[in-house]
């Protein structure tokens, strides 16, 4: 017996060294993936030397002779930071993810190949200007200088799944045409209502999606027969794969004040774009010194320029539209290759695309495409109703590249307008300001349709509802020098109703705007303080609003008495200390919840959110909930305080927001292992929610996964003085000191200076 014993206890030492071994040994090789420190390092292309300084936080300081020389280092450090996250992106624009994921990315393929991304982009790189051509040319030779130095140690990811392939500079567009996808996701909500529309009845259609555009109408009723079913199917296969490759909500805010309203006497100006967190974060802060000039903000790995900052001569920023750029076709079969246009029939365009599988036998996938789109539905029911899809944000001639080009070299607020027109997609509210004022210009373009709202899919054959061309540059909003001295967007609807071109049905309720302008007038004379503080503001004006509708509910129980009870003198703060937040954000999801049950309506459906759980509540009754809503409040408010209880306990008093609510940032892989997702995941607890301008919109309960991953102000008087901050980190390596390290300061407000003063903790000098 004691020599079993010895034998077993020699087996769990041995077993345990091997472990340690293997551990070390991996240790060891992600170890040699972190990049060089304090190095001189030879780059070709380079026409001159260039010079970078990172300090403690890693945010690089490049001092280079010319635009490309910038350009190449920049591709150098971008994938000496992120190169994971710059093959992710491309892979996922170009459908190519399945070659490195194998099955899981099959759907995202298959779209993207059907939506012919890729050879958009390629189309597209041949339009652009020669000097932006040459800088992203430039940028791809910084960034295979790190790859074949590097090989399989681009990254830690590449251990296992070998090198990256070489970058082009078409992978650059591509990062532009995936940013088009993200905040343009209009035809999710076509598809969701088509679904329903055979099913429930207008009124109920309507207060799902509540329009506030002033549109056309919507006629639920002449869709065709049999696209509802095809419609959900293709709504539940569209892609949700982990961030940063799902199509996430967006949003932003940003406001500028003019001199007359500032401390220093010139204008301010603050953004902070909000996309789904995760690690490494969509942004990577940079300072470029150029002869006679400094452009410094958030540059994006995968393009070579700042896409959100300033110049020296002026900042800028950026929220989204929220403008309708899609529409889907209903196409009429005529034979087996054809389909019916006002013209008589014609023939699909056709071609097959071969998709790499990972682990798995290569697909062969055969795409249509009619006059108005590429054929989606054969994506879920080929051979049943045909759904063509029209989208201006892929549609030819996009110069987005050479637009963001020249707005960093704008100097001042008519070139930013000139930028702006170029800018052909995404569709955004590009807000600008130069020592003498600010200025809003609505970027990308929108269709001109002859007919129709694009509530719904429309019929293709007739030609009433096709696009007549596209509007864009002078023809979308501008709001030049305001007379009131301000400008302010949290992505509430840009043009009035009667506005020469029609921007879409559906819009964000504007309850961050309201907050926005509440602040702005607050304040006689703000500063870079002020403005700081607003970003980081917990207060909701919608909760603030639902209050008093709210408080007249009559509880079910003890728990919720005492819930309710905590509600009464309430400001709208979604404090993470506090408990009133969480009752609200819960009785609210809870109520939402209990809505789309009762109405047999899934989560897949892109239904409203805060807008539709408003207008239920604004009225007496609603058809949502079949008449009053006050039976139904008080059950989801019973319900939702008993799923509270049952994680922080009966006593309502105890409860904290910051408890149940957490920022979630995760690899996109590593946080997705069960093993390995404590390596690549870090969360923690957050102020804010969905209507608050420190946003942390939340998904899988109360999860944070979309806010502020950039915040960043600027005072025209002194543009060194401008501040940024952004999450988790610049580094996407998780062995890195920079992965992480940005994540509480930017929970807490804290912000940074890119001025040239900054201490170097490390330096490369780059030679050609």
């Amino acid at each position: 017996m004691r020599g079993a014993l010895r034998l077993l206890r020699r087996l769990l030492i041995g077993l345990a060294a091997i472990l340690l071994l293997v551990v070390a040994a991996a240790s060891a090789l992600v170890w040699q993936t972190l990049p060089e420190r304090d190095a001189t390092l030879r780059l070709p292309g380079l026409a001159a030397a260039v010079d970078v300084g990172f300090d403690a936080q890693g945010i690089a300081r490049l001092r280079a002779g010319s635009e490309a020389d910038a350009a190449t280092a920049m591709g150098y450090i971008h994938a000496r930071e992120r190169m994971f996250q710059m093959d992710m992106t491309r892979r996922a624009a170009a459908g190519e993810l399945s070659e490195v994921i194998g099955a899981l990315g099959l759907d995202n393929d298959r779209l993207m190949r059907t939506l012919g991304v890729r050879r958009g982009a390629e189309a597209d790189m041949a339009g652009l200007p020669a000097d932006t051509r040459e800088l992203l040319e430039a940028y791809a030779r910084g960034v295979n200088a790190w790859i074949s130095a590097r090989g399989r140690f681009a990254g830690p990811e590449y251990l296992v799944l070998g090198a990256p392939w070489p970058w082009s500079s078409v992978d650059c567009v591509l990062w532009g045409k995936m940013m088009g996808l993200y905040l343009s996701g209009n035809w999710r909500a076509e598809l969701s209502r088509a679904g329903l529309a055979k099913r429930l009845p207008p009124d109920v259609l309507a207060a799902l999606w509540p329009a506030t555009a002033g549109g056309p109408g919507t006629p639920y009723a002449a869709l065709p027969e049999g696209i509802g079913e095809t419609a959900r199917r293709l709504a539940e296969m569209l892609p949700r794969f982990p961030a940063p490759f799902t199509l996430p909500e967006s949003a932003s805010d940003e406001w500028a004040v003019d001199g007359r309203f500032s401390a220093s006497g010139f204008p301010l100006l603050a953004g902070d774009p909000h996309l789904g967190f995760g690690m490494p974060g969509t942004w990577y802060l940079a300072r470029i010194e150029l002869p006679g000039r400094v452009i410094a903000g958030a540059t994006a790995p995968g393009v070579p320029f700042v896409v959100l900052g300033h110049n020296g001569h002026v900042a800028w920023t950026f929220t989204t539209t929220g403008a309708d750029v899609q529409d889907l076709f209903v196409e009429t079969p005529a034979g087996a290759n054809a389909y019916l246009t006002p013209d008589g029939p014609r023939p699909y365009v056709t071609r097959q695309e071969r998709i790499a599988i990972r682990g798995g036998t290569e697909e062969v996938l055969t795409v249509r495409e009619t006059r108005h789109g590429p054929v989606v539905s054969d994506l879920v029911a080929p051979g049943g109703p045909i759904l063509a899809l029209a989208m201006a944000n892929l549609a030819p001639g996009d110069t987005a590249a050479a637009g963001i080009h020249r707005l960093n070299q704008a100097p001042d607020l008519p070139a930013v307008g000139r930028a702006a027109a170029m800018i052909t997609a995404p569709v955004q509210n590009l807000l600008a300001a130069d020592r003498t004022g600010i200025a809003l210009y609505v970027t990308g373009r929108v269709p001109i349709r002859r007919g129709g709202d694009g509530a719904l899919p429309a019929r293709g054959d007739d030609g009433k509802s096709d696009w007549t061309g596209l509007a864009g540059g002078d023809a979308l909003p501008r709001f030049l020098a305001p007379a009131s001295g301000r400008l302010a967007n949290g992505n509430e609807r840009i043009a009035p109703p009667d506005f020469p071109v029609f921007m879409g049905r559906d819009w964000n309720g504007d309850w961050r705007a309201q907050r926005i302008r509440t602040l702005l007038a607050a304040t006689p004379k703000h500063s870079l303080d002020s403005f700081a503080r607003m970003q980081v503001d917990t207060v909701s004006a919608l909760a603030q609003a639902l209050l008093p509708r709210l408080l007249r509910t009559t509880p079910l129980d003890e728990r919720s008495r005492l819930a309710l009870g905590l509600l009464p003198g309430w400001d709208g703060a979604m404090d993470a200390a506090r408990p009133q937040p969480l009752v609200f954000n819960a009785w609210m999801a809870r109520f939402r919840q209990t809505l789309l049950e009762r109405l047999e309506i899934t989560e897949t459906a892109a239904v409203a959110g805060w807008e539709m759980i408003e207008t239920a509540l604004a009225a007496p009754t609603s058809p949502l909930c079949g008449g009053p809503c006050d039976t139904i409040l008080a059950r989801a408010l019973s319900e939702a305080m008993a799923g509270v209880a049952a994680r922080q306990g009966d006593a309502p008093a105890a409860w904290r927001w910051g408890v149940a609510h957490q920022a979630v940032f995760s690899h996109p892989l590593l946080g997705h292992i069960p093993v390995l997702s404590s390596l690549g995941e870090r969360r923690i607890a957050s102020p804010g929610d969905d209507t608050t301008l420190f946003r942390a919109a939340m998904r899988r309960g109360f999860d944070a996964v979309h806010g502020a991953g950039l915040r960043a102000v600027y005072d025209l008087a002194d543009l060194e003085q401008s501040r940024f901050i952004i999450t988790p980190g610049q580094s996407g390596n998780i062995a890195s000191p920079q992965a992480w390290n940005l994540l509480a300061p930017w929970r807490d407000g804290a912000m940074l200076t890119l001025a040239a003063t900054q201490v170097a903790a490390d330096r490369l000098r780059l030679v050609p």
